[in-house]
């Protein structure tokens, strides 16, 4: 059995800091407590305690100015006069706004009949729902915003927005950015904890999905003004870097000769290494000691642990540099020395308990407790993620702590959420901030609808399957006539965008929740609802607006928008509904409702707008060039927020 000079002294693994990659949360650890230094220990003792704030979810209208892009908040400023002056004596009545989809307007504030529900019987005056609609209309204060209004059904009051306020909206956007149009939410810092690949395995399609709809979320919260810490919680730590350790001594005796050529595919080290593990009890027995030799803080056994981390780093690179994907690593090692502390803090709570050996917590509502540390006096997923939060929220000050994982983990965090509440963490009331929420996401099944494999039943290499849709996507650009003339560069970075895109779009535009079925046919078309026909609407409007001659950046200083035409107006109106819509998408952690807006902003400018009001060489060419140019910038935002690479030609 190789030996180590010191198994006694705990130390703090170290961790990297690298700002592109990160690793996995779907590895349980299982490794024995380590004591933090003294010093760490005083520091995780005294700052266990903060002030919960009280600032609700719903209270989330701030000053106009901060809502310009924002017809919706507008709009229920201007209600919020109304409903204080109709009915005074209901304090706090929120104005309930949403957008029409039928003939009779553009938005609807639908009050009434909630507000008759509490008034009726009170001697208001008011003799039904109608009634009270009516008032609400009546007393809106005069709005520019606004070009009339009617009551239907039961008082819900249709609103018609002014045509020539939408105009010079959309005309202010594009001279001050549309950035002017991001949505302002009631938190400064949030943690989106994403993708979280485990060392020494490959990325697979389960990974695909939390690094592109984490990359997601935390695009659109940074657009909307929030500062997020993009975590990548790796599994770089436990019982399994034992028996890699050793695996690793017997290949290489001289560790200097250990790289990522030599090691050669890490997957397949992983396995020999495991079936070593499984196989030799002599072998087991020295990969459990590496375990202490390697928490004790041997060097040898750092440098070993530190080497393999290394090259999984470098696979892990490769996947998030061909997606536009950056990450700060703070992986399991990172938190293993603040977890006795965490748990002392729990246990002077009266969280913790004895059950059969092991220490827990009991949460309500669920059978099985939450075990933080097993009966061999080893930690686990729990205890790591215990820690991990109390870090976001103590050292790092989150507002939002986000988990990005698959729904089989929900039940896992429910219980520590849970357990985090009652040790006063974060408060009771989901509706107030700080708070956690765990984003689920469903299965990426394959053409069989099982689980998305290859043909030998192995995993799918993240790696290859993006290299496979960019091929695929070159293949049909060299077949188009139009890219006849282009330089391989251009092929190359124009496959790429496509390729990628595509991959990503396919995912974000399904309901998070929901299984999808991977196909890159369908992913790779270009009609319907896929990323290559929305890439190439946009192409297709920038050569509009190249064809035209003119000089788009002159005509957005001295042109003027109107939209007099009926499909002028429906797209502008639909233009002026981003900043809403991505403030649904952040709120509710859904980025299939910015993939909806988009598709269908690209569906009103095709068929409606561009099939029945001619561009250039129109009378009102400039108008319409400026409409171009903003459904353009829209979607090239809405692009950025996706994580897609827009094309400018086809």
């Amino acid at each position: 059995m190789l030996g180590c000079s010191s198994c006694l002294a705990h130390t703090v693994p170290p961790f990297s800091q690298s700002p592109l990659f990160s690793f996995n949360r779907l590895s349980h650890l299982s490794s024995r407590p380590s004591l933090p230094s003294a010093d760490l220990l005083k520091v995780a003792s005294r700052r266990l305690t903060f002030a919960t704030k009280t600032q609700t979810i719903s209270t989330m209208a701030v000053v106009d100015e901060d809502n310009v892009g924002n017809v919706k908040r507008q709009l229920a400023k201007l209600f919020e006069v109304s409903l204080k002056a109709t009915v005074p004596d209901e304090p706090d009545v929120e104005p309930l706004i949403a957008a029409c989809t039928g003939k009779f307007g553009d938005y609807q504030c639908n009050n009434a009949m909630g507000l008759w529900s509490k008034i009726k019987g009170k001697q208001t005056g008011f003799r039904g729902p109608p009634s009270v609609g009516q008032a609400i209309m009546k007393n809106l204060p005069p709005s520019e915003i606004i070009e009339s209004c009617s009551v239907a059904g039961p008082g819900f009051v249709n609103v018609v927005l002014s045509k020539n306020w939408l105009a010079q909206k959309l005309q202010r956007m594009l001279v001050d950015g549309i950035d002017t149009w991001a949505p302002r939410l009631p938190v400064k810092r949030a943690v989106v904890d994403f993708s979280s690949p485990n060392i020494a395995k490959e990325m697979h399609v389960g990974h695909l999905r939390s690094t592109i709809i984490g990359d997601t979320l935390a695009r659109m919260l940074e657009f909307s003004h929030v500062e997020v810490l993009r975590r990548n919680h790796v599994g770089d730590w436990g019982t399994q870097f034992g028996m890699l350790i050793e695996f690793l001594f017997e290949k290489f005796p001289n560790l200097e000769e250990v790289n990522e050529a030599a090691i050669g595919d890490l997957q397949a080290f992983y396995k020999a290494s495991k079936q070593r593990f499984d196989s030799d009890p002599e072998f087991k027995q020295r990969a459990q000691q590496a375990v202490v030799c390697l928490q004790g803080g041997e060097s040898k056994y750092r440098k070993a642990w530190a080497q393999i981390c290394e090259i999984s780093r470098t696979e892990f690179h490769r996947v998030y540099q061909r997606l536009g994907v950056h990450l700060e690593e703070k992986g399991e090692s990172f938190y293993n020395p603040y977890i006795p502390g965490v748990l002392e803090e729990l246990n002077k709570k009266g969280l913790i308990e004895e059950s059969e050996g092991a220490r827990v917590i009991f949460v309500e509502g669920v059978n099985i407790p939450l075990i933080v540390v097993k009966s061999d006096g080893g930690y686990n997923y729990a205890s790591t993620d215990l820690a991990a939060i109390w870090y976001r929220i103590n050292e790092e000050k989150a507002e939002w702590i986000i988990y990005v994982t698959d729904v089989g983990q929900q039940q896992h965090f429910d219980m520590v959420f849970k357990a985090v509440k009652r040790a006063g963490w974060l408060p009771a009331d989901d509706g107030l901030y700080p708070k956690a929420t765990h984003v689920g996401f469903g299965l990426v099944l394959g053409e069989d609808g099982k689980r998305f494999r290859t043909r030998s039943s192995e995993v799918v290499r993240l790696v290859d399957l993006l290299d496979e849709a960019k091929n695929r996507s070159k293949s049909a650009l060299i077949e188009r006539d139009a890219a006849k003339d282009w330089s391989e560069e251009e092929v190359e970075k124009t496959a790429e965008a496509v390729g990628y895109g595509a991959v990503k779009y396919a995912d974000l535009k399904n309901n998070r929740l929901t299984n999808y079925t991977f196909n890159f046919d369908q992913m790779l078309n270009d009609k319907g609802n896929t990323a290559v026909y929305l890439l190439y609407a946009h192409a297709r409007i920038c050569s509009i607006i190249r064809k035209s001659g003119k000089d788009i950046e002159e005509l957005k200083r001295v042109g003027k928008i109107s939209l007099d035409h009926d499909d002028e107006r429906t797209l502008g109106l639909h233009l002026l509904q981003f900043s809403e819509v991505v403030e649904e998408a952040c709120t509710n952690l859904l980025p299939n409702v910015l993939c909806e807006y988009l598709y269908n902003l690209s569906e009103i400018f095709t068929k409606k707008f561009y099939s029945n009001c001619q561009v250039v060489g129109s009378p009102e060419e400039t108008s319409r060039l400026l409409l171009c140019e903003a459904t353009a910038t829209v979607m090239r935002k809405c692009f950025y927020l996706l994580g897609i690479v827009p094309v400018f030609k086809i």
